[in-house]
């Protein structure tokens, strides 16, 4: 696992961030700390250190907890303090959809703007990287990129995840294999997949060269 790193000026790691941010989902959602290391079949320790930045999630283990704690995986995006119901509640005008958001990304006259370099990345285990593309909430749909070095995984204990909704993903650059249960599926740089998120799936990159992929996640 990374361990989080200090930064000079007292603010907090990327690390730290996810975990405080997790740990505000975690209480929002009226759920104990060990009440969520029983749903994941973890120990409460793991959860503490993930809530305070010393580990790292993986790909599946960040999905599950989010999946646990009722929101989509976009909440996890927001900055400490943000309020989950943007991310989590439905939306009816476009208005709606818009309330809420913080200065970057930046809301304009009915549409919404995020600027290349302000979006935050989210740094998980193995070196995997998702960025989401998505500037403001949108009812239903999450869009992310994600960035698999070489031979790196979605899941450490090559765990399978699954979750609601549905997933579409396409491959932007290298090669990405999807593994279900029985069943590896290869994808390159154009290719394009789609498949039910409640069927156990785990991303890794076999090759010797990064993948970059994009991601739709509608959910029902």
């Amino acid at each position: 696992m990374e361990n989080a790193l200090e930064s000079d000026d007292g603010a907090l790691s990327a690390n730290e961030s996810l975990g405080r941010r997790l740990r505000e989902l975690r209480t929002q959602s009226g759920l104990s700390l060990r009440a969520l290391a029983r749903s994941l079949d973890i120990s409460p320790s793991a959860v503490s250190q993930i809530e305070t930045g010393v580990m790292v999630p993986s790909v599946n283990r960040l999905i599950a907890i989010v999946t646990a704690l009722g929101v989509p995986l976009s909440a996890a995006f927001e900055a400490p303090g943000a309020d989950s119901s943007a991310s989590t509640a439905p939306a009816d005008t476009l208005g709606d959809r818009l309330a809420g958001l913080a200065d970057d990304p930046v809301e304009r006259d009915g549409y919404v703007i995020s600027r290349a370099g302000r979006t935050p990345n989210m740094n998980l285990e193995s070196g995997v990287v998702y960025r989401r593309l998505s500037p403001g909430p949108v009812p239903g749909l999450e869009i992310f990129e994600s960035t698999y070095p070489a031979g790196s995984t979605g899941s450490a204990h090559g765990d399978l995840i699954r979750h609601d909704g549905f997933e579409i993903g396409s491959i932007t650059s290298g090669t990405l294999t999807i593994t279900f249960e029985g069943e590896d599926v290869t994808l390159s740089a154009g290719d394009s997949i789609t498949f039910p998120a409640t069927r156990p799936h785990r991303l890794s990159n076999r090759s010797g060269e990064p993948c970059v992929a994009v991601w739709v996640i509608v959910h029902a």
